[in-house]
């Protein structure tokens, strides 16, 4: 992609979402509220996202490593 060409792409892009959501129809200051809405909401889901998949991730590492052991703990368990 030409670098040139990216603020147009961009403003296209934004252009085929006022379309979508019918937003060039509103006043300036309803679009702000709606505008804002959108963003707090993208905000909260990859705030969620991201905090339930490390908790996830941490939970799957954990049962993984009860799976295959810590040898140190089997050896421990044996001399006991």
């Amino acid at each position: 992609m030409d670098v040139k060409s990216t603020p147009s792409y961009l403003y296209w892009l934004f252009c085929q979402f006022e379309l979508i959501t019918c937003s060039y129809l509103m006043e300036p200051w309803e679009k702000v509220l709606f505008y804002f809405f959108n963003l707090a909401m993208l905000g909260l889901l990859l705030y969620t996202t991201y905090v339930c998949l490390a908790f996830h991730a941490s939970s799957a590492f954990q049962l993984l490593c009860s799976f295959l052991g810590n040898p140190r703990e089997n050896s421990l368990s044996v001399v006991k």
